[in-house]
């Protein structure tokens, strides 16, 4: 599996951690950036990098950290087609992939540390869509929210 990541200058502070997990998971890695925070970079535009990367297909998911997790989950679910949530427990890391299919997992740095990063990252990756019709049926109810809003 292809997985993007991106960082925010704060959410760097996870990077090595979450990408020497990927590394040792076997995971593919397509890398957004940053990997410094010396200068300031802009959840937003993380989040469209990103989310830009998995729509295209460069990724099948996405890793996305900033210093609280909620900017990036903010900015990412402005993306038609992008489910991001962010997740600082185990539980709803998998839950969220196997109910919501969520496509991006957000994380915090200033939240979370590297060893709780690598098992939520992990989580994220090992979990599949369940399919279930009622789950199936809640999706088609927000992609509809999304063409709506995107429609005025």
């Amino acid at each position: 599996m292809n997985v993007a990541v991106a960082f925010d200058h704060r959410g760097v502070h996870l990077r090595d951690a979450i990408l020497a997990t990927l590394v040792v998971a076997g995971y593919e890695v397509v890398d957004l950036g940053t990997d410094t925070d010396a200068v300031r970079i802009d959840y937003p535009d993380k989040a469209r990098e990103l989310g830009e990367a998995v729509l295209a297909g460069r990724a099948e998911r996405g890793v996305l950290v900033c210093g609280s997790g909620v900017g990036a989950s903010v900015a990412a679910c402005k993306i038609a087609g992008i489910r991001a949530s962010v997740c600082h427990d185990g539980y709803s890391a998998h839950q969220g992939v196997e109910h919501d299919d969520m496509n991006v997992l957000c994380l915090g740095s200033e939240v979370i540390g590297p060893s709780l990063a690598a098992d939520l990252v992990l989580a994220f990756l090992g979990a599949r869509f369940d399919g279930g019709d009622r789950y199936v049926e809640r999706l088609k109810k927000v992609e509809a929210m999304e063409r709506a809003m995107a429609n005025g």
